[in-house]
Order: C-alpha cells, then sequence, then structure tokens
C-alpha cells in the first residue's frame, strides 16, 4: 500500500511537472508572439511575461522583435541617362505584426530575408532609374535612401507585418567602361570652374590695377601742382626781394652782377669767348673807374 501510494504520488507530480511545463510559457523581452491552436492564430501579438496556454491543441510560436540586418548583393543599375552603376547596400528590418508575420513567412527569418531582397532591389532600380549620375553623386546616401525606405517600409507592414527601419548605401561603384567617361566629365568641370576663378581673378586684378594708376596720377598731378605753386610763390619771393636790393643801388647791383658773369665765363681753363670788345658785357672792364669803383681791382695782379 505504500509503495502503490508513492507511486501515485510521484505520478501526480509527475503529471503535475508535464501539465506546468507544457501550459506556461515565458515570452521575452526581445521577442513577441503568437498563440495557435492547430495552426490557426487564436492569440496574435502577445507582449514579454509569463502566459498560460492549453496542452497538446495549443501551441506558441516567439518572433525575434529586434532590428535585423540583411545584407544585399551588390546590383547593378542604370541612371535615368542609361549609365550603369553597381550599388553595395543593406536594410534594416524588424517584426511589428507577428501576426501577418507568421502568415506570410511561417515565422523563417530565412523565408522573410527571400521576400525583403526583390522588393528591396526593385525600390532602388526605380530609385537610381530617376535619377543621373551627377545628382547620385552629388547628393547624401543618407538622403538618397529616404524615400524608397518610406515607400517599402508601408509596402513591408502590409505585406510581411515586417518594418523597414533603413535601407543604407555602402558603396557606390561605376563599371570600368563608364568610369572613365565620368572622370573625364569632372575633369571638364573643373577645368571650366578654374578657368571661371582664373578669369575672375585676373578682372578683379586689372581693376584693382587700374584703380591703383588712376589714383596714382591724381596724386602725381596734385603733387606736381603743389609744387609748381609753391616754385612759382618762391619764384615771385625771390624775385620781390631782388627786385627790392636792386632799387636801393641799382648801380653797386648791375656791378656785381657782372662780377659774377665774369667769374663764371672765366673759371676754368680753355675757355674762350669771342665777343665784340664794345659789347656791354666788358662796360666794367674798359672804364678805369665806375662810381669810385677800380677797374683795375677786376684785373689780375701783376707779379
Amino acid at each position: 500500500m505504500i509503495n502503490n501510494r508513492s507511486l501515485i504520488i510521484v505520478g501526480g507530480l509527475a503529471a503535475a511537472a508535464w501539465l506546468a511545463s507544457n501550459s506556461l510559457y515565458v515570452v521575452d523581452e526581445t521577442e513577441r508572439a503568437v498563440k495557435l491552436r492547430f495552426g490557426e492564430v487564436i492569440e496574435e501579438n502577445i507582449q514579454p511575461g509569463l502566459h498560460f496556454k492549453v496542452p497538446v491543441t495549443q501551441t506558441v510560436r516567439k518572433f525575434d522583435t529586434r532590428v535585423l540586418t540583411l545584407d544585399t548583393e551588390p546590383s547593378r543599375y542604370l541612371t535615368l541617362e542609361q549609365k550603369a552603376v553597381i550599388v553595395d547596400s543593406y536594410v534594416k528590418w524588424q517584426v511589428v505584426n507577428p501576426t501577418r508575420y507568421y502568415e506570410a513567412t511561417a515565422g523563417d527569418e530565412m523565408m522573410a530575408a527571400r521576400l525583403i531582397q526583390p522588393r528591396v532591389d526593385e525600390s532602388l532600380r526605380n530609385e537610381f532609374g530617376r535619377l543621373d549620375l551627377q545628382q547620385i553623386i552629388a547628393e547624401r546616401r543618407d538622403d538618397l535612401m529616404t524615400g524608397p525606405a518610406n515607400d517599402l517600409d508601408a509596402l513591408m507592414r502590409e505585406e510581411l507585418g515586417v518594418a523597414i527601419v533603413d535601407i543604407r548605401v555602402k558603396r557606390i561603384d561605376l563599371p570600368e567602361d563608364v568610369s572613365s567617361a565620368v572622370y573625364d566629365r569632372m575633369r571638364s568641370e573643373r577645368e571650366r570652374e578654374a578657368r571661371e576663378w582664373r578669369a575672375q581673378g585676373q578682372e578683379e586684378a586689372e581693376r584693382i590695377r587700374a584703380n591703383a594708376d588712376r589714383r596714382r596720377q591724381v596724386l602725381l598731378a596734385q603733387a606736381t601742382e603743389r609744387s609748381e605753386t609753391l616754385r612759382g610763390e618762391g619764384d615771385a619771393e625771390a624775385a620781390e626781394i631782388f627786385s627790392a636790393a636792386y632799387s636801393q643801388d641799382e648801380e653797386f647791383f648791375t656791378f656785381w652782377r657782372s662780377l659774377n658773369a665774369y667769374r663764371d665765363s672765366f673759371e676754368g681753363d680753355g675757355n674762350m669767348l669771342v665777343l665784340d670788345p664794345s659789347s656791354d658785357f666788358f662796360r666794367y672792364l674798359k672804364s678805369p673807374t665806375n662810381r669810385g669803383l677800380e677797374a683795375d681791382a677786376l684785373l689780375p695782379p701783376e707779379e
């Protein structure tokens, strides 16, 4: 009896443990779950925590709701002018509707990636197809992917129950046959810009040079005018002084000027003058006296 009772207790405990393990389940913070009865969803978007289900008839499927990364293979797209670019990109996606996600993919992450990949490829193909190569090069990559990410997010929420968090371009390459043409075009544009800057600089230099020359001419003219004015004033003042001195003793002034003329004329060796002896130049040499002035004083002393 004791052994039978022990077996019953042990069996009861085992049954209780089995019932508890098959009736209780835990949903982690990074997960969401759906409850199924014979494959049909009967409870959607189960939140994190401890929950109960009926054993055997009910099952639970849990899905990771963290942001996942789908790294796509580099693809070749055509631009607006039918030039090829090779784009390497990746997609950030997240499960937001567990029920729709389960119905579309059976909860298989690999299947979800295979369904998302063609949609991303189509969205990028359309985006690059509406832009020319210059716009693709000039625009920021984040801005370039904003439109496709928003459009694809709305579509994927409806079809797969997942959100497209972001689409990022890692690299944009040009095929070898296109690279040379693009580089030549970029070089031509840079050379054109350089010529424009040089022309503007030369024009500015000419303007500055012309302005400096004009100012120089104005300053020289003003300085010349000032110097002529000062010279004229000086000459006038000198003439006035000479006139005043001359008027005090005209004969002495004439005699003094003659002495200066004689000195300047006979200065140095080998000077020869051809003059008329009756010229007024020899006035003070011919007259022995002139108002008390001895002409002999002008002659060199005899040895």
